[in-house]
């Protein structure tokens, strides 16, 4: 399950960046704003991943 949930917050991490990039490239901060909410819910999900590992160990 916790790779699971890493791979999740790696792709949601990838698709915010590119969504944020297309997103300044083409002038849409809608587009921009969404790619960086993306990535804030990658890093967020992925830092409490990183919590559980801790405290498996």
């Amino acid at each position: 399950m916790a790779g699971e949930q890493k791979s999740k917050a790696k792709m949601e991490q990838a698709k915010g960046k590119a969504e944020e990039t297309v997103g300044r490239a083409v002038g849409n901060e809608r587009l921009e704003a969404e790619g960086r909410a993306d990535q804030a819910k990658g890093d967020a999900r992925q830092a409490k991943e990183k919590t559980k590992d801790v405290f498996k160990h």
